[in-house]
């Protein structure tokens, strides 16, 4: 019997990828956002961060972020993760900045 050809392992290709460097206030701050998509146009894999090592000292500075690495969708919070229900990456993507935005608003109340 012959054997059968290997499966060819699924095209995955990085489809947007950006980094924004904040200025004052938040110098030093980036946002940064990755999205990899499949041969149909699926995201499958993707990280939303908002990195600000003068705020969170922990997670390589990171103070929210969201991903799917490690084979489940998380959220990352000053240090601490926790998994996250995942509908699409639209949604999950509109949740991280809104969430951005409110963390902004109270850092400003801050002073911080």
């Amino acid at each position: 019997m012959a054997k059968k050809p290997p499966k060819k392992p699924p095209t995955v290709k990085k489809v947007f990828e950006e980094t924004i460097f904040l200025k004052r206030p938040r110098r030093g701050a980036t946002l940064k956002e990755e999205v990899w998509q499949d041969e149909d146009g699926s995201v499958v894999k993707y990280n939303l961060a908002y990195v600000n090592p003068l705020i969170c000292a922990a997670d390589h500075g990171r103070v929210l972020g969201y991903d799917n690495s490690h084979n489940y969708h998380h959220r990352h919070f000053m240090g601490t993760v926790e998994p996250v229900e995942f509908d699409k990456y639209e949604s999950l993507s509109e949740r991280f900045y809104a969430e951005v935005i409110e963390l902004w608003r109270k850092e400003d109340e801050e002073g911080t």
